[in-house]
């Protein structure tokens, strides 16, 4: 029995020293040679992407460096060949340019405004949408919902003739009332559904302290939903500042934003690079330092929805 208990353990081992002996090369040293290599064609492949998508911005930046005689002569990446021939006088043109200027701070004025309203008023009605109880709330919920299908095309005049009535029409006020109203179904259906997932234990531990409903929302949910509010920033502003549809059926030229004045410098064929390209790098530069100002919220929220 001693025998055939020592050999039924010593088949029952076999298999394990077999897997034990093919397991050890997966850890040695062409292991770790064959995962360099994937990692680094992995990152081969990610910079060249990276540097094909940041070709254009960088054109952009180039040329708005570049004196306005040499655009017709030679392409943007001959100036890495004659860097000396950079110059920010293009800039110093645009920003004498007062139409340029009051279009830069109008876009301002629009911008900020639109977002913090609708991430502000969407917040509200998300919370109340997802945790409280009120007559009617999934009925008007479900139109909220309907409204994300509605083009924006569609209001634009009879908004229009609303707004003339009332006497806003071709100001800033006008502007930031479309944006803002047709920028709140999408930010509430977002801002609900993210609340929605909060753990009910944790609401119901608040209320048992003794917080209000606005002592929750504000103490609680507010810095739950950071991520959330993060990445409806960042839409909410780069659709506004990017915008130029509404501007144009909506501002005046003493309203008008940034797109709006660069689109009305262009001259035949767009031969004014100068004024062109300085102008559409002050519009770009704007949304990606508010990227990056509000990136950490950003993508903790896209790992968040994507980590059950």
């Amino acid at each position: 029995m001693t025998l055939a208990g020592n050999a039924a353990s010593a088949a029952a081992s076999a298999p394990e020293r077999h897997t034990a002996v093919r397991t050890t090369p997966t850890s040695g040293f062409g292991h770790k040679v064959g995962s360099l290599l994937r990692n680094g064609i992995v990152q081969a492949v990610l910079v060249a992407v990276g540097l094909v998508w940041l070709t254009p911005t960088v054109g952009l930046l180039v040329s708005s460096l570049r004196p306005g005689t040499e655009e017709d002569s030679s392409g943007w990446w001959t100036a890495f060949i004659h860097p000396s021939t950079l110059t920010f006088s293009n800039y110093s043109h645009l920003l004498d340019n007062g139409d340029i200027t009051q279009a830069f701070w109008n876009t301002v004025l629009i911008s900020v405004p639109a977002t913090a309203a609708v991430v502000v008023i969407a917040a509200l009605a998300g919370y109340a949408f997802a945790w409280l109880r009120f007559p009617g709330r999934d009925a008007v919920f479900l139109v909220v919902v309907g409204m994300l299908v509605v083009p924006v095309q569609i209001g634009l005049l009879p908004v229009a003739k609303l707004f003339g009535a009332v006497g806003i029409f071709g100001s800033i006020y006008g502007v930031i009332l479309f944006h803002v109203a047709y920028g709140l179904p999408f930010a509430i259906f977002l801002l609900r559904n993210y609340f929605a997932e909060i753990p009910k234990e944790m609401l119901e531990a608040a209320r048992m302290d003794g917080g209000t409903e606005w002592t929750i929302f504000t103490r609680l949910i507010l810095p739950v939903g950071k991520p959330a509010l993060a990445s409806l920033t960042i839409f909410q502003f780069l659709w506004v500042w990017n915008d130029m549809l509404v501007s144009l059926i909506f501002a005046d030229s003493q309203s008008q934003p940034l797109t709006v004045a660069l689109q009305s410098q262009m001259r035949q064929f767009g031969a004014n690079i100068d004024v062109l390209a300085p102008g559409a790098f002050l519009s770009l530069i704007v949304p990606l330092l508010v990227f990056f100002a509000f990136q950490r919220h950003f993508v903790e929220g896209v790992m968040a929805g994507s980590v059950k």
